[in-house]
């Protein structure tokens, strides 16, 4: 990797792990000041993924590939933008609250990782921490989190017609396809964390290996 695209890489990194710190401290603020939970998308509720990652892989900038970040990207985007934002009765669910707070962690983690990795000087513990904290934080934000709001959001979806004018002259609503979405949604998120086990065992892997010799 060129010395320009690692600064960049570095520089991008800084700035996610930073945001998502910030985003994660407005959000435990609002928390501790309220003694609530209802106030976490008041907090923080534009957080997206960045599609960044995604252009990354595609041009070789980052060996990530371009189909799992872009799963990730997806379901975070629809998520907060097309139902979240679009359902006020949703917006103080404990559920947002949950997702926020495991996303944000999750986050913090990863993108510190990343940006220590381009500086080469990643701590053994926190390459620990990125190929072991999602094995508790994946399943608390999509359980609990996405998919119990997704749940809730159900009824709400139906009543408000939400997005039927992009669904005029096709033979389902986008009731029908989010209640698709509900049932396969398990199954692709499955994929995401058996790709995480996967890379955890290689990066893991390599440090216990090099330790033995």
């Amino acid at each position: 990797m060129s010395p320009l695209s690692n600064l960049y890489l570095c520089t991008y990194n800084s700035l996610n792990a930073i945001g998502w710190a910030i985003a994660l401290s407005r959000i435990l603020s609002s928390f501790v000041t309220t003694k609530s939970v209802n106030g976490a998308y008041a907090s923080a509720g534009e957080l997206i993924s960045a599609f960044l990652e995604v252009v990354h892989g595609a041009i070789g900038l980052v060996p990530s590939g371009v189909v799992n970040p872009l799963m990730q990207w997806g379901g975070r985007t629809h998520f907060l933008l097309a139902v979240v934002r679009q359902i006020d009765e949703v917006q103080e669910l404990p559920s947002i609250f949950i997702t926020f707070v495991a996303w944000s962690l999750s986050e913090v983690i990863r993108y510190s990782h990343y940006a220590l990795s381009c500086m080469g000087s990643c701590p053994y513990w926190i390459n620990y921490l990125r190929y072991t904290a999602f094995i508790v934080l994946y399943p608390i934000g999509m359980a609990p989190g996405e998919m119990w709001l997704m749940y809730q959001a159900l009824p709400f979806i139906k009543k408000k017609h939400l997005h039927e004018h992009l669904f005029n002259g096709l033979p389902f609503s986008y009731y029908n396809s989010f209640m698709v979405l509900l049932l396969c949604y398990p199954f692709l998120w499955l994929k995401l964390y058996l790709h995480m086990f996967k890379q955890r065992r290689s990066k893991l892997g390599k440090h216990h290996e090099k330790k033995k010799l």
